[in-house]
């Protein structure tokens, strides 16, 4: 076996069609690697499916003209496919392939590599016997039956060392869906059936910022709202996840600092691990619901994988005359508070017993047993 083979010159060497083309070969080849292995496949740009309402002369039926975008593609092979204008979705060619059908199920539209030779002109023209000179790396917009957005799933890259196919190899990228109704598009949209499409991303083990600080969103823009992860290294280095803010600063929500503290603006849930235990305290009065920690729920109490320990301590109000002590103070197997209070004034005419709800003080802690007298279960 033999690896990349990359033309060499010398001076005073006969330069053959064969000696140019591997030329062009190996640059194509070296730049198909390296989009297929240090890169996902996908959409990189622009492609996205827009409509336009419009109306049918002869029906006065609203539909839709669906256009798509300009922009590029990777496809698994590692060609490029560029969209350089908008091209508007043929309602013809759709109905070739689906127009028999009645229904209202969204079809798939896909984009494909195409390769169309493009005859010599000129004075070349006539030694060359009027072949091709140049090759126009272009597309081509295909319509796919229901479920065919399947088969982009099923799609296999070429070998480690494969460079580009002549004619291309046929790879399907999605662009998104398009509805269809008494020979009219009339919507379109990016995903159904739980499939999507796809876009282009990177492999990578490290990535590295040159400014020192490292930014991850979930969109090409900062919008206001929307959740950002930003790994800084300038004094002092921090982990902050947060939301973007009108001015496109990062608002904080979670921040790890370099000693490892770890700041929080909201509350903290989760699974307690065995050992571990959590609180919850405050004051509550006669008939109400005992709250559980942050991170308990009340189907693992049910199930005993938390266990619970409640304390309550009645809360005495000074009586204007006589004295109050507590008649019941407790919770029930509902966390439900129970407490009266209980009044009496020996110098009322006659002595008067009264009988009140009242309130408690509470602390409620939550534990997960430990395993083998202290291993975590």
């Amino acid at each position: 076996m033999t690896g990349p083979l990359r033309p060499a010159f010398h001076e005073g060497q006969v330069l053959a069609a064969a000696d140019l083309a591997a030329t062009v070969g190996h640059a194509r080849a070296s730049a198909a690697r390296h989009a297929r292995h240090l890169h996902e496949w996908g959409i990189a740009e622009g492609l996205a499916l827009v409509t336009g309402s419009r109306t049918d002369p002869a029906t006065d039926a609203r539909y839709v003209e669906v256009t798509v975008s300009p922009g590029l593609a990777i496809d698994g092979t590692g060609r490029e496919i560029v969209v350089d204008a908008p091209v508007v979705l043929s309602e013809a060619g759709f109905a070739e392939v689906n127009g028999a059908e009645r229904t209202t199920e969204p079809y798939p539209v896909f984009l494909t590599a195409v390769d169309r030779p493009q005859a010599a002109t000129g004075p070349a023209s006539c030694a060359g016997g009027g072949e091709s000179t140049r090759v126009e790396e272009t597309y081509q917009i295909l319509f796919g039956r229901l479920g065919d957005e399947r088969l982009v799933a099923d799609q296999s890259p070429p070998d480690a060392g494969a460079a580009p196919a002549d004619p291309p190899v046929r790879w399907l990228v999605l662009l998104g869906f398009v509805q269809w109704t008494d020979g009219h598009f009339t919507d379109a949209r990016a995903d159904a059936r739980g499939v999507r499409p796809r876009y282009a991303g990177v492999r990578a083990d490290t990535v590295a910022a040159r400014s020192g600080t490292l930014a991850l969103r979930s969109r090409l823009t900062a919008r206001e709202g929307e959740p950002a992860l930003v790994l800084s290294g300038e004094d002092p280095p921090s982990l902050v996840f947060g939301l973007y803010q009108g001015n496109g600063s990062v608002s904080p929500l979670m921040t790890v600092a370099a000693n490892g503290n770890l700041s929080i603006e909201g509350s903290f849930s989760g699974r307690i691990s065995a050992g571990s235990v959590l609180v919850v305290s405050g004051t509550a009065t006669d008939g109400m619901l005992l709250p559980l920690p942050s991170g308990v729920s009340a189907e693992e109490v049910a199930a005993g994988q938390v266990a619970l320990h409640v304390y309550v301590t009645p809360r005495i109000p000074p009586a204007e005359a006589g004295f109050i002590v507590p008649a019941e103070a407790g919770v029930d197997a509902d966390r439900r508070v129970r407490c009266r209070l209980r009044g009496y004034d020996p110098i009322g005419e006659p002595g008067e017993v009264t009988e009140r709800p009242g309130a408690v003080d509470f602390l409620v802690l939550a534990t997960v047993p430990t395993a083998n007298g202290g291993g975590a279960g």
